[in-house]
């Protein structure tokens, strides 16, 4: 950013755009030296064993027998020279939005299971912080997902009689597949920021305005292109970008001209129900809201609305209602994952790859769990679900301040209505979003499904070291892009590229030096090779 007293100008090695749960995975796995994705469990162990007793060890000598304790080395976990700014539109900490949004829904326990986490250090990182700190009540199973495997001759049995066999889970799976309560996550991603001190000043609250990369000739006249990154509050400059965004911002479908208040994109939502429906209620009116959404969210907005007193709630669902434990189907979550990623990942055209990823959510669901909370709030009568329906038209009153809505089910007719909830997610259009329009412009590439045709090395082009995460590197990701496994996967392909990128400033010594650290820990090569040289 421009110093405004000295004109002087700082180049960070990177900028993250977001932090969210995506930020903060590129984040972590920028500061982990030693991945667990490069590292069998054998040789994480014998290096966390070196690293935590390093400073313990003493040397005898063979022939005086005195001992002399080993210098203490100063090493730290992670990168402390890179130079790392996240900006955030939400606040000036991680997670923010996340946990705002979390805490305004009420959501108790997250949709991914124990192994999709965010920890570059350990495979199961959060299992792992999950017992070390007895929090092990704080996890939920995710029923229907594992059990015993199927014999040969129940597999041919279903099979001759036409009944599909979904892909099942082995029973010694079983511990991977319970849900963390949202406190332990939240927990755990605090864990993470104290390991490798992403916190104090790491997180600034800007948003990010336009993005250009070009030459600065008048600010840095030796210099290779650098990025220029204008926000609401001013001016920063990187050499690498990563864009850990959540897609579009929200918008509502078919927004009447009229201003009103009681209309609200379930992304936008700071209170639940509003001030109006409230104070009806307070005043022993009955009080009526329509949610629109077929996902998870429209089903936990129905569960709160009802619980906090509202009389009568629609849940409106433009196709069937479908029950799944994740997001994406039980292939790509269990031991057949590899699979589907292999077969995504060699298909022959992005084309092909966006209507596995079409077909792999296959739109909004719910859990299993809240499919019978809505069924228990549709016995009391409370909760009216109408499946394949979908809104023909809204009409604001503004003096009885209401909807009067008219459903495409001529045979369902709606009373007034005070609030609209649309819960219909988010649209993944990189070319809407205004702050992509520069780059788009001077560097112009191929989109499929409003997704960017990003390189293999999950980068915009090969001669833009901007890189991309989460939802909208769902054409490199796979369906799982939005979702902690995405993260995760996405953090460690960018974080190569980004080593890759900055390489050229290590100096040779330095390099060497983790060279012959990296070899000893894995046991690769000779491991009396890799001591040459050490006192």
């Amino acid at each position: 950013m421009v110093d405004n007293q000295t004109g002087d100008a700082r180049v960070h090695d990177v900028l993250v755009v977001g932090a969210g749960p995506c930020g903060l995975a590129v984040a972590a796995r920028l500061s982990e030296r030693m991945p667990a994705a490069n590292f069998s469990d054998d040789e994480h162990q014998r290096y966390h064993w070196i690293r935590r007793h390093r400073d313990q060890a003493s040397i005898k000598h063979y022939r005086t027998g005195s001992e002399t304790r080993r210098k203490t080395s100063g090493a730290k976990t992670g990168n402390a020279e890179l130079d790392l700014l996240v900006l955030d539109a939400t606040d000036n900490r991680w997670m923010a939005r996340w946990e705002s949004l979390f805490k305004t829904f009420e959501i108790s326990h997250l949709r991914s299971p124990m192994f999709f986490h965010i920890d570059p250090a350990e495979r199961d990182g959060l299992l792992a912080y999950t017992y070390r700190n007895a929090r092990g009540n704080e996890l939920t199973e995710i029923r229907g997902c594992v059990g015993k495997e199927l014999s040969k001759h129940q597999r041919k049995r279903r099979e001759r009689s036409g009944r599909q066999t979904e892909p099942t889970v082995d029973e010694r799976d079983r511990n991977d597949y319970f849900v963390p309560s949202t406190p332990l996550f939240s927990s755990h991603c605090g864990c993470l920021m104290d390991r490798y001190n992403l916190r104090g000043n790491v997180v600034c609250h800007e948003k990010v305005e336009d993005i250009r990369f070009d030459y600065r000739e008048e600010l840095f006249p030796e210099a290779d292109k650098i990025f220029t990154v204008r926000t609401n509050k001013g001016v920063h400059y990187a050499k690498v970008v990563v864009l850990a965004v959540g897609g579009n911002p929200p918008q509502i479908p078919e927004m009447p001209t009229g201003e009103t208040d009681a209309v609200t994109h379930a992304m936008q939502l700071k209170e639940m129900p509003s001030p109006r429906v409230r104070a009806k209620l307070s005043a022993g009116l009955q009080a009526n809201i329509v949610i629109v959404g077929g996902g998870l969210t429209s089903a936990q907005l129905a569960d709160l609305a009802i619980r906090r007193g509202v009389t009568k709630v629609w849940l409106l669902m433009r196709g069937p209602l479908k029950v799944k434990p994740f997001d994406v189907g039980l292939e790509w979550v269990g031991k057949f994952r590899n699979f589907e990623q292999a077969a995504f990942w060699s298909a022959d055209s992005v084309e092909e790859r966006w209507e596995k990823i079409k077909a792999a959510r296959n739109g909004g669901s719910i859990t299993p769990p809240y499919k019978k909370i809505l069924e228990r709030h549709i016995s009391s009568g409370r909760l009216l679900l109408l499946q394949n329906t979908t809104i023909r038209e809204k009409k604001w009153d503004p003096e009885s301040k209401t909807w009067a809505v008219s459903l495409s089910d001529e045979g369902q007719t709606l009373p007034q209505i005070d609030h609209i909830y649309f819960a219909t997610g988010v649209q993944s259009n990189f070319e809407c979003l205004p702050f992509l329009e520069s780059i788009c412009a001077d560097y112009p590439i191929e989109s499929c499904g409003g997704l960017p045709c990003i390189t293999e090395n999950m980068a915009w082009r090969d001669d833009i070291p901007l890189f991309i995460a989460g939802r909208l590197a769902a054409l490199q990701l796979g369906p799982g892009a939005p979702n902690l496994i995405g993260a995760r996967i996405g953090a460690e392909r960018i974080a190569w590229s980004i080593q890759d990128t900055l390489g050229a400033r290590d100096s040779g010594n330095s390099t060497e030096s983790r060279k012959r650290e990296f070899d000893y820990l894995t046991a690769r090569g000779s491991r009396y090779d890799a001591l040459a040289g050490v006192e």
